[in-house]
C-alpha cells in the first residue's frame, strides 16, 4: 500500500459493518490510526446520533490518539420503504436523528480538533435517494438530502481553517441496509437483475465506497470541498430508459 494516510488520525461511525468496516480496514492499510465507532462492537461504542456521546468519541480519541486529522461519518438507518401515510412522526425524528443530526454532530466536534491540527477532512454518508425521489423512503430520502446541503454549508462556514467537508453519494451497495434486496433477489434467482437500472448493471461492494472516501480524505482531494460525490454505476446520470448492450443497434 502507498500510506496515502500515513500519520493521519481518523474517526470512522457506522464501522460494525458494510462500508463502514470496509473503511475502516482500508484507511489502516493506507497508514491511518482509526478509531471505529458503533453501537456494538468497535473500538468505541457511540450512538451517532447522542450528542453526548459523539463528544466523548472525539474526545477519546484526542486524548488517546493526540488529535483527529479525519472525520467520516457514515452511521445510518434506512427506515424501510413506507410512504408517507405509514409513517409517523416518531418514524420521522428517529432517521433524521440518526442520519441528518448524526453527521451535524460529527461535523460540530470534529472541526475544532481538526482546526488545532490546522486542518483536516469530513466526509458524510448521503445518498442517491438524497438527490431524487426512487431510491429510499420519504424520511430515508429526506435525511439525505439535507446531509448534502449540510456538507455545503459546513465548508462555507470553515473559512480558513483548512477543513474541508463532503458527501458521498452511493447507490445500491451491498450492505446491511440492503441485505433483504439481496436475499429476495437471491431467492428468486434474480440475483443478475441487481442494478440493471445502472449502465455498470451490477450492485456495488463496500470497498467501492470506500475508495471514495479515502480519496476525500487523503491530501489527493486537498482542493475538493463541500462537494457530493455520487457513487452509483451511473444510476442518476439520467432519467430511466431503456438500456441496450454497448454496440448494439436497433431498426
Amino acid at each position: 500500500m502507498s500510506g496515502r494516510l500515513s500519520g493521519k488520525i481518523a474517526i470512522v461511525t457506522g464501522a460494525g459493518s458494510g462500508i463502514g468496516k470496509a473503511t475502516v480496514e482500508l484507511f489502516r492499510q493506507e497508514g491511518a490510526r482509526v478509531v471505529g465507532a458503533d453501537l456494538r462492537g468497535t473500538d468505541f461504542e457511540c450512538d451517532a446520533g447522542d450528542e453526548e456521546q459523539v463528544e466523548a468519541l472525539v474526545a477519546h480519541t484526542v486524548r488517546d490518539f493526540g488529535g483527529l486529522d479525519i472525520m467520516f461519518a457514515n452511521a445510518g438507518i434506512s427506515g424501510g420503504f413506507a410512504s408517507i401515510f405509514e409513517q409517523d412522526a416518531d418514524d420521522w425524528a428517529e432517521i433524521l436523528r440518526v442520519n441528518l443530526i448524526g453527521p451535524f454532530l460529527a461535523i460540530k466536534y470534529a472541526a475544532p480538533a481538526m482546526k488545532e491540527r490546522g486542518g483536516g477532512s469530513i466526509v458524510a454518508t448521503a445518498s442517491v435517494a438524497g438527490l431524487r425521489s426512487g431510491a429510499g423512503g420519504p424520511a430515508y430520502s429526506a435525511s439525505k438530502a439535507g446531509v448534502i446541503n449540510l456538507v455545503k454549508i459546513a465548508a462555507t462556514q470553515f473559512v480558513g481553517a483548512n477543513i474541508r467537508v463532503n458527501a458521498i453519494c452511493p447507490g445500491l451497495i451491498e450492505t446491511g441496509m440492503t441485505e433483504l434486496i439481496y436475499e429476495r433477489a437471491r431467492a428468486k434467482g434474480q440475483e443478475g437483475q441487481i442494478g440493471h437500472l445502472n449502465p455498470l448493471r451490477r450492485g456495488g461492494a463496500p470497498i467501492e465506497i470506500a475508495n471514495a472516501a479515502l480519496f476525500l480524505a487523503s491530501d489527493e482531494a486537498s482542493y475538493v470541498n463541500g462537494q457530493a460525490i455520487v457513487v452509483d454505476g451511473g444510476l442518476s446520470a439520467s432519467h430511466p430508459f431503456n438500456h441496450q448492450s454497448y454496440g448494439r443497434t436497433t431498426t
